[in-house]
Parts: C-alpha cells; sequence; structure tokens
C-alpha cells in the first residue's frame, strides 16, 4: 500500500480521535456533571466549553476537508501521477491537518486558518496532478 493510502486511511480516523480528546478528558471530573454522554453525545457536545469545545469544532471540520483530499488522492492514482509527488503532498497534508487541529485548540483562529488554506492547497494540487 502506498503512503498516499495509509494518509488517506490516517486522515479519516483523524477526525475520531480529534472527538476522543474531550471525551476522554471529560471521564477525568468527579461529577457525572460533563462527563461523556454515550446516550446523548449531541447534547453533551452541544454543551462544551473551551478547548473542548473547539476540539468538537476541529473534529468535524475534519469531515468537511476530508472529501476533497480522498478524491483528490484517487483522481491523482487514476491519472497515473509520479506516487511519489502523491506521497509528498498526501504526507504535507496530514502534516497540515495535524497542525490546524493544534492551533485549533490552542485557539489560534488566524494562524489556523491560514494551515486550512494550506491544506486546501494541497489538496488541490494533488487534483491537478
Amino acid at each position: 500500500m502506498s503512503i498516499a493510502k495509509w494518509c488517506v486511511l490516517f486522515a479519516c480516523l483523524l477526525p475520531m480521535l480529534t472527538a476522543l480528546l474531550p471525551k476522554a478528558y471529560s471521564l477525568r471530573l468527579a461529577s457525572k456533571d460533563g462527563r461523556y454522554d454515550n446516550n446523548h453525545p449531541r447534547a453533551w457536545a452541544s454543551q462544551l466549553t473551551g478547548w473542548q469545545q473547539r476540539a468538537m469544532a476541529a473534529h468535524s471540520n475534519g469531515f468537511e476537508a476530508l472529501p476533497l483530499f480522498v478524491a483528490a488522492v484517487l483522481f491523482a492514482h487514476l491519472a497515473h501521477a509520479e506516487q511519489a509527488r502523491i506521497d509528498q503532498l498526501a504526507l504535507l497534508f496530514v502534516g497540515l491537518r495535524l497542525v490546524y487541529i493544534a492551533l485549533y485548540l490552542m485557539n489560534w483562529g488566524t494562524l489556523r486558518t491560514l494551515v486550512w488554506a494550506g491544506g486546501l492547497a494541497t489538496s488541490i494540487a494533488l487534483l491537478l496532478l
């Protein structure tokens, strides 16, 4: 399996891992109030604040960015683009998503937006191969 295909798999799992952060953190709470509620996950998420709320927003954005990236990798493969170039761009996309999540958690909006734009440009570059 190519590096780009591994990147697609990781990019698909990354939003779920991002959502796991506030869920796992909530289990540390002494009171049941605020703990993750698997019976009502949307209601639980709607009450989050701070970095936990931003983690859930990054989770949603991960799913929003995913279709273009997956399609771009598939189309690059179908176009028989150079595999090394596909792999490089796929790794760049995943790296930018990791930085994006970190910036989201730290509440650095402007820099986060620039990194998001880099991820979008990376997916477009893959499409153009």
